[in-house]
């Protein structure tokens, strides 16, 4: 289905003015028949065509559309596509077409929706209820927001981890929009959790070693935490891919919320701190060998004082001990001779 824009249709007030003209005339007609008669007879010539017109003549307000900034609506004439309007403008269309879109009463939580209540709320008790249904069918062309519920996937070591995802597109083909997928709000919902699902499972949460989160057979240190916008681009590029038929385009998906699952949070967090304390231990023995080698060279050098390879390997122990303790050293002080 191939998108037929309407662009030569904005004569709306033009045809507004002349059924209102018309219907005036019609009722200038029935009083003219009225008054014209003979005997209690209306003039036929002048009642009847009055009076019809006076019964059909609301059919033709049925095709004037209004069109805010950023709205699209989507039309059939007799179940065929006659084609979209787009653009705000006041327009005059076929008063037998119908305003088509399946998606205008489902709701997802997000930003952008054409709301039919509020457009309900603004026709008057004698509008007809076909320009209050083409109302309700308005297609937003703005870019909108879609934040589903987060989700609980397992990563590719099999943790099981909480993920959100914000999705931002807008409609961009109208007609594959309303006829090549039933819903396209809820086709959107739908592969967008299926994206999320199956990029997700690819990286660890965390680096860890021999994952190959690219597809090249090379371990690499890609992870959900460390790669978020690597992971986000994956997601909108997936998600696009499978609404591509359905008209949409994916601006951008980010994510919004990650976590561990609340039932291996805390097992998680000990694991986090035992790597920091390991990490930050290494570093502190890697600066505490390097200052004892430097302490026994400069003693050498300036010759301050001659120690066997026991003494030095008792000076090493203890200034290793001092370095590398968690509490202040307290030495005790040798008042008598080196030995």
């Amino acid at each position: 289905m191939t998108e037929k824009v309407i662009t030569k249709r904005k004569n709306g007030m033009l045809f507004l003015i002349l059924w209102i003209a018309i219907y005036i005339l019609a009722i200038l007609l029935i009083i003219a028949g009225i008054n014209r008669g003979v005997e209690d007879a209306p003039d036929r010539l002048l009642f009847i065509p009055g009076m019809i017109w006076l019964g059909l003549g609301l059919i033709p307000f049925a095709g004037l559309k209004i069109l805010k900034p950023k709205e699209a609506l989507v039309l059939t004439l007799f179940g065929k596509y006659a084609g979209t309007l787009k653009g705000e403008g006041f327009y005059y269309v076929n008063p037998f077409c119908q305003a088509v879109n399946p998606a205008a009463k489902t709701h997802l939580g997000q930003s952008g929706d054409v709301d039919d209540s509020d457009s309900k709320q603004r026709f008057s008790q004698g509008a007809s209820s076909k320009n209050e249904n083409a109302a309700s069918k308005k297609i937003s062309l703005k870019a909108m927001t879609l934040s589903n519920a987060k989700q609980k996937v397992n990563d590719v070591l099999g943790n099981p981890i909480e993920i959100s995802v914000a999705v931002i597109w807008r409609v961009k083909d109208t007609a594959k929009a309303v006829f090549n997928v039933d819903n396209y709000k809820e086709y959107l919902s739908l592969q967008a959790d299926a994206a999320v699902r199956d990029i997700v499972k690819i990286y660890p949460y965390d680096v860890a070693p021999n994952i190959d989160t690219t597809g090249d057979g090379q371990a690499d240190d890609g992870s959900l935490r460390g790669s978020t916008n690597v992971v986000a681009e994956r997601i909108r590029a997936m998600i696009q891919s499978k609404v591509e038929d359905a008209g949409l385009e994916i601006i951008e998906a980010r994510i919004t919320y990650l976590a561990y699952a609340p039932e291996i949070a805390a097992v998680m967090l000990q694991r986090q701190q035992a790597s920091a304390v390991i990490d930050a231990r290494k570093m502190i023995v890697d600066g505490a060998v390097g200052m004892v080698e430097m302490a026994l060279d400069r003693l050498s050098e300036n010759g301050v004082v001659e120690l066997d390879e026991e003494r030095k390997a008792a000076m090493v122990s203890n200034l290793l001990v001092v370095l590398c303790g968690n509490h202040d050293a307290q030495p005790v002080v040798n008042s008598g001779s080196l030995y």
